[in-house]
């Protein structure tokens, strides 16, 4: 399934597209259909569950800021990639791994997105 979309470009970006499109004896749109599908990470379904963050309480908001990890996927997650880096991580591992970075990613992202919508509201002052 496909959904046709329509968006507006620079001149440049475009440019730049097409020039590749050109290089790759490809068009224009597969080139940039395949560059957002390898730009935007995966998430899991459940992600659109998730109230936006700008629709939070102050409370909900300041919480979200202190999110983590639980601890045993923390440990987990840093054992699975002290055994990547070791060069000894089993297959049923990777994809282990690749889930516990995909909950450690979506988690980051909301916890960043919660700290510039605390900082917006005048909630905390920006770091750093």
């Amino acid at each position: 399934m496909s959904t046709q979309i329509t968006i507006t470009l620079p001149d440049k970006i475009y440019q730049r597209a097409e020039r590749f499109a050109r290089l790759a004896n490809r068009d224009v749109a597969s080139i940039l259909a395949d560059t957002i599908q390898l730009a935007i990470p995966p998430t899991r379904s459940d992600t659109f569950e998730l109230e936006p963050i700008s629709k939070l309480s102050d409370n909900q908001v300041l919480a979200l800021t202190k999110l983590q990890m639980e601890p045993f996927q923390d440990t987990r997650l840093s054992e699975l990639l002290d055994r990547q880096q070791a060069g000894i991580l089993v297959e049923d591992e990777r994809s282990e791994l690749q889930t516990l970075m995909q909950i450690y990613q979506e988690g980051l992202l909301r916890k960043a997105t919660a700290l510039s919508e605390a900082v917006n509201r005048g909630l905390m002052e920006p770091l750093g």
